[in-house]
């Protein structure tokens, strides 16, 4: 899954051949990963399940003060089909309750127009991230028609499933909802 967020990357790598690509992104991913545990204690490292199929991940850390989306990508197939969206709005309606909602984005990334859509704004400047955040505001609702109540044929149930590594790389994993149906 997270070769698939850095394939439009590495195309553009010519002088390496698959295996190297390989071995470039588990190298990344090892290191991302180790990140993660090491500053994120706590954190859910959820699958994104669509029609029972993994379609993406979902990393959050739940703090006191804040909901931290460390990390959401979909597969390239389950991309502009209303499920980031749906995890948002979901992500959004549990931080109403009176935390921030915040994510880095890369300044380039395309889903950054979707961020700003459903109310983010960006609250720092860090070089390649923008740190943005979401708060229950109603002057941060959108009003882009695309945001709008959308067709029976349209709803996408979207289920996590919840991947907790313990220290010996035991996995144990649990599907629940995501709560929210897209309309």
């Amino acid at each position: 899954m997270y070769a698939s967020t850095r394939e439009p990357e590495l195309a553009t790598v010519v002088d390496w051949d698959a295996a190297q690509k390989a071995a470039f992104v588990q190298m990344q991913f090892d290191a991302q990963h180790a990140y993660y545990q090491e500053h994120y204690e706590g954190a859910a490292f959820d699958v994104i399940l669509v029609g029972g199929q993994p379609a993406g991940r979902l990393y959050l850390h739940r703090r006191d003060d804040e909901i931290r989306i460390m990390d959401i990508a979909l597969l390239p197939e389950y991309c502009n089909r209303g499920i980031g969206t749906t995890l948002l709005r979901g992500l959004q309606s549990e931080a109403a309750a009176g935390k921030p909602l915040r994510i880095h984005v890369e300044r380039f990334n395309p889903a950054l127009r979707l961020y700003e859509r459903l109310g983010f704004w960006q609250i720092d400047d860090r070089g390649v991230y923008l740190f943005m955040e979401w708060r229950d505001d109603n002057s941060q609702r959108s009003n882009d028609p695309r945001e709008a109540v959308r067709p029976n044929w349209m709803r996408v149930t979207v289920w996590l499933e919840r991947t907790t590594f313990t220290r010996h790389d035991s996995t144990h994993r649990t599907l629940f909802p995501a709560g929210v149906r897209h309309r």
